[in-house]
């Protein structure tokens, strides 16, 4: 494993207005309470690092890494995906994941796809069942790595993303249910929504929320990843805005109903106001008994 600094912008934030950072903004404490053990003093000096050399990565991921000043001594790890056409350290830049990090102690993982377009493989066959290949098996390398080399906290191990990072968190968690504790997507697709079987990495269908199964089929998908898998399933919390037209809403209410299926678990449905620009809400839903409780929903 070899590492290197990475210079990003000095500003984390989006701008004033965007619907990402108003979502980040309610789901960060929420992520913090579950990242946290015991609070560490505030650091500031860290810098994003690539790391190469850590481990199988069929697809040629690459891994960028922020490790704060303090950690604990057990760290706990968030694996932060981006957006198509966006990067790890764009993500970094883009995102408050970091501020959290120096003040709790835990590490951020930023991948980073490489094909064209920079979107993360959610629909190849490989990608859809666990250790098949593909992009998640590279992202599991990057948890493995920091496992061994931080000392990391293996029960402690959680994912978030949006876009095609929400879609690719989603299928992290059917794929490796074992090694993730929770995850939170931002606008993505039920696990193996996004399936094709012609070498395209695009779904119209899906994207449109024109694929419709049952919450037993959904359900059935997310298992088929893991056959035989029977130990307990990460807790998740999904966001997506009602006027979103590149991943369209109509995919919010199935990824409750199969993670219902998988959970055993009920689901709720809240409505979160967003008033930036284009989305004019935001509803998010959370598993019964998770910690993920959304910060400003009503009824």
């Amino acid at each position: 494993m070899t590492n290197r600094s990475v210079h990003t912008p000095t500003a984390r934030s989006r701008p004033v207005g965007s619907p990402l950072t108003a979502l980040l903004a309610c789901v960060l404490p929420l992520l913090s309470a579950l990242l946290l053990a015991v609070a560490a003093p505030p650091a500031s000096a860290a810098t994003l690092t690539e790391v190469t050399g850590f481990g199988s990565n069929p697809s040629s991921l690459r891994m960028h890494l922020y490790v704060p000043d303090r950690v604990q001594a057990r760290p706990a790890v968030l694996v932060a995906v981006h957006y198509c056409t966006g990067s790890g350290p764009a993500f970094y830049s883009g995102t408050e994941f970091a501020s959290p990090a120096d003040r709790y102690g835990f590490i951020v993982i930023y991948p980073s796809a490489t094909r064209s377009g920079n979107c993360f493989d959610v629909s190849s066959p490989q990608a859809l069942r666990r250790d098949g290949g593909s992009d998640p098996v590279g992202i599991r390398s990057m948890v493995s790595c920091v496992e061994r080399h931080n000392n990391a906290d293996s029960a402690r191990i959680y994912v978030a993303g949006a876009s095609s990072g929400a879609m690719m968190t989603d299928v992290l968690l059917g794929n490796y249910p074992d090694v993730f504790k929770a995850g939170a997507a931002f606008m993505g697709v039920p696990h193996s929504c996004f399936a094709t079987t012609d070498g395209s990495g695009w779904n119209s269908a899906c994207a449109n929320g024109h694929v419709d199964r049952t919450p037993q089929q959904w359900g059935d998908l997310a298992r088929a990843a893991y056959p035989g898998y029977s130990g307990a399933r990460p807790r998740v919390q999904v966001w997506h805005g009602t006027e979103d037209t590149t991943l369209r809403y109509p995919n919010f209410k199935p990824r409750g109903e199969h993670q219902e299926l998988l959970l055993v678990a009920s689901w709720r449905y809240a409505a979160t106001s967003a008033t930036s620009s284009p989305m004019s809400s935001t509803p998010s839903i959370s598993d019964a008994d998770a910690p993920f409780t959304p910060a400003k929903n009503t009824s």
